[in-house]
């Protein structure tokens, strides 16, 4: 099967190409390695420099393709539609995918009807919660390209009930959550780990790591841990990640913040803790998104506090004492004191991408397979 996959070239501040980062990368890569023939093609909105890079993934083929909008912005999003189109009929796929964002899932509809071939959409995240869905028709394209998709993959429960009730979706859609590298995030010894990120190994260490953003919900943890340094003198706060400009992480003796911390390091992380924090506030994008921090701190083994909102409540659910209230500060500073106290970590089956893939890929093939008996002539 010839697959075309089609997103954009940043993801969640990672190069899809160049970092071989998550979801965006794992889809096309693992279908590759189950024998297909992928080519990713991916649009710049930074400015990357535009190229060809071949990956291997025996048995199958991966290239990757991008260009940059440049300079040119609007010039350029209004002919890319048209130069997708053109190279994708030198390509002849017999699947497109559609990933990461309104305008890909958009575009991919288009190419699909122009190219006669069936279609699926991949939703790594609610996009109407995107600042994209605010431009006038994006919201309408996107849910029209989504109902007429053969496939809808979504990363969560939560997200997939929306697409079938509100979009109506026709084809088949499927939750599944954004996994992890177990090779990477696994259980590590704990002191070496803090020993090898400069942290204190004698205290008792909570925090979390990714965007520290206001909208994200950190600044609950920010007020929890105003309550718990006036209650325990043994536990520090530990932050990694980008800091939202104007809402600074808290400062004190006590707290640690690492910065932007590579893949394999948010690992060690989260293996120095004592307890993870998981921030989600209930809004559309809370309600309906999947933590990849969530996965990667279970499979350290890590015990978790969490916001009850969407997916969180049904995976945390053997562990209650470690679920809160969203934007309830005092709820969450109770919530990881008592899994400091009484650690517990959710008992977790989590799949790693090789294997998501490889019980996604006979329905892809099945779209494909129908496509083409649909144009093969019968026999008269």
């Amino acid at each position: 099967m010839r697959i075309a996959f089609l997103c954009k070239r940043q993801y969640m501040g990672k190069d899809v190409i160049a970092d071989r980062y998550a979801r965006l990368y794992e889809m096309p890569f693992q279908l590759a390695r189950l024998g297909h023939t992928v080519g990713g093609f991916c649009l710049s909105y930074q400015g990357h420099d535009k190229g060809r890079w071949e990956h291997d993934a025996q048995p199958g083929s991966l290239t990757w393709e991008s260009r940059s909008l440049g300079r040119m912005k609007v010039t350029a999003l209004f002919a890319y539609p048209h130069r997708m189109l053109h190279r994708l009929r030198e390509f002849a796929p017999d699947l497109l995918i559609g990933a990461s964002d309104i305008p890909h899932v958009a575009l991919s509809a288009w190419l699909a009807k122009r190219l006669d071939i069936p279609y699926a959409v991949d939703l790594y995240d609610n996009f109407e919660g995107f600042g994209q869905a605010r431009i006038p028709g994006m919201i309408p394209a996107l849910r029209h390209a989504v109902r007429r998709a053969a496939l809808v993959t979504t990363t969560s429960q939560p997200l997939k009930d929306l697409v079938i009730g509100s979009y109506s979706a026709h084809g088949e859609v499927i939750a599944m959550p954004s996994t992890v590298d177990k090779s990477v995030f696994r259980p590590m010894d704990r002191m070496s780990c803090r020993q090898s990120l400069g942290l204190p190994v004698d205290v008792k260490l909570i925090g979390t790591a990714g965007g520290l953003y206001r909208d994200k919900g950190v600044g609950t943890l920010y007020e929890a841990w105003n309550l718990i340094v006036r209650q325990r003198n043994d536990v520090y706060l530990v932050l990694a990640g980008p800091v939202d400009p104007g809402f600074p992480p808290p400062i004190g003796e006590r707290i640690h913040h690492l910065g932007m911390l590579p893949h394999a390091r948010t690992a060690e992380l989260f293996n120095a803790l004592d307890v993870g924090a998981i921030c989600i506030r209930d809004t559309p994008f809370g309600r309906y998104c999947f933590p990849q921090k969530a996965y990667e701190m279970l499979a350290c083994r890590l015990p978790v506090a969490a916001a009850r909102v969407g997916a969180m409540t049904p995976l945390l659910a053997d562990v209650p004492s470690g679920q809160y209230d969203a934007d309830d500060a005092e709820g969450l500073a109770h919530a990881l004191l008592a899994q400091l106290d009484r650690p517990a970590v959710a008992d977790v089956l989590i799949e790693d991408w090789a294997q998501l893939i490889a019980a996604l890929e006979p329905r892809l093939q099945a779209i494909a397979d129908n496509q083409s008996e649909r144009l093969t002539p019968q026999a008269t």
